[in-house]
């Protein structure tokens, strides 16, 4: 599981001068407290798991996830995330990227040629989980 601290502490940070009336008013800040805890809640981590043959990496409280059969993964490996890809779900040079925080990701390809990345604090146990779901199957 990866926790974006880099996203929990900054969104706090900014509700909280926002409703001490340090910014101006023009959106009230309820409204900028209310946009930024419902993004809080959906991107505060990335959990990746491994049931019923299926790789699913769930964002938040799980309401956004990507969800992958193993049968349809040929093959993983360790990446490093340039800091200029961000965090988030967006297009990379690695395909798909979801991660919420740290510069590390594992690279999955599939059958159809297309690539995604996905973040986790541990590359290396990650891909070598995937490795082995992928023979078990």
């Amino acid at each position: 599981m990866q926790i974006g601290h880099a996203i929990i502490w900054p969104v706090l940070a900014i509700i909280l001068v926002a409703n001490a009336g340090l910014i101006g008013h023009h959106p009230p800040p309820i409204i900028i407290s209310v946009i930024l805890l419902v993004c809080l809640v959906l991107f505060y981590r990335l959990k990746i798991t491994i049931e019923d043959q299926v790789l699913c990496a769930t964002f938040g409280i799980g309401v956004i996830r990507k969800k992958v059969r193993l049968a349809e993964i040929v093959g993983c490996e360790p990446v490093r995330i340039r800091w200029w890809y961000g965090w988030g779900i967006h297009l990379t040079p690695f395909g798909w990227l979801y991660n919420v925080s740290g510069f590390d990701a594992v690279l999955i390809r599939l059958r159809n040629g297309k690539k995604l990345a996905l973040g986790t604090d541990d590359p290396h146990g990650l891909t070598a989980v995937i490795r082995a779901s992928i023979i078990a199957a």
